[in-house]
């Protein structure tokens, strides 16, 4: 389905960034619960879902009310004035086509609701720091959702806090470890190191208290 497309996995930060809707539908809703948290977003309708009006609310998207049928190319051209994704979700596949062409006329990228276009949204699955995203380009959506399903099951909500076990002990590793490989090689035991792994289920404190004991120990061992 993708083509001749060639797509590459990126994390972008949206931080500062417009993002574009078209279509005040349940799509068009989706896709600002989305972008909204991470982007400058606004979605352009004439009519609106009562979740976009609570968006707008509490201040997460920009709601203009415009006839988009009756939008000309230049209309259009002007509203993208800015943009760095596109999304037209509309219910009027024609219009959705055209404004494709204006996006791609004007360097814009765009996420198609229908069809593979220039940013394609995986399923994600998030776990702290740990952002996996899964996408067979359209192909297969049923093997997303399964793949996702099976890595849930094996990526459990443990690694969000042990990310951050990482994160503390190589800040401390750095300061009292000069040699890279040897913290390396320490922050791997902690990792592989069940009782952290199963401290975790109980408490971030008590697998803490396990993964530093093992960093003196390593350290302490150093000295000798």
């Amino acid at each position: 389905m993708s083509g001749d497309r060639n797509f590459l996995p990126l994390m972008i930060d949206f931080s500062g960034r417009k993002v574009i809707i078209f279509g005040g539908g349940l799509v068009g809703e989706r896709k600002a619960g989305l972008f909204s948290p991470h982007a400058d977003t606004t979605v352009i309708s004439t009519d609106f879902t009562q979740e976009l009006e609570k968006l707008r609310k509490i201040g997460r998207v920009k709601l203009t009310p415009y006839d988009v049928d009756s939008l000309s190319d230049a209309e259009i051209h002007d509203l993208l004035s800015d943009a760095f994704l596109v999304i037209p979700a509309t219910n009027n596949a024609l219009l959705n086509e055209r404004i494709i062409g204006i996006a791609n006329k004007n360097n814009v990228l765009v996420n198609q609701v229908d069809s593979i276009g220039d940013v394609v949204v995986p399923s994600v699955i998030q776990r702290g720091n740990l952002i996996i995203g899964i996408s067979t380009l359209g192909s297969s959506p049923a093997i997303s959702k399964y793949t996702r399903k099976r890595i849930e099951q094996v990526i459990t909500v443990q690694y969000e806090n042990m990310i951050r076990i990482q994160d503390e002990m190589r800040t401390y590793l750095k300061q009292n470890v000069p040699d890279q490989k040897i913290r390396k090689d320490i922050l791997w035991k902690i990792l592989d190191d069940e009782a952290v792994w199963d401290a975790l289920s109980d408490s971030y404190e008590k697998a803490y208290k396990i993964a530093y004991s093992i960093v003196l120990e390593q350290i302490n061992g150093m000295d000798h």
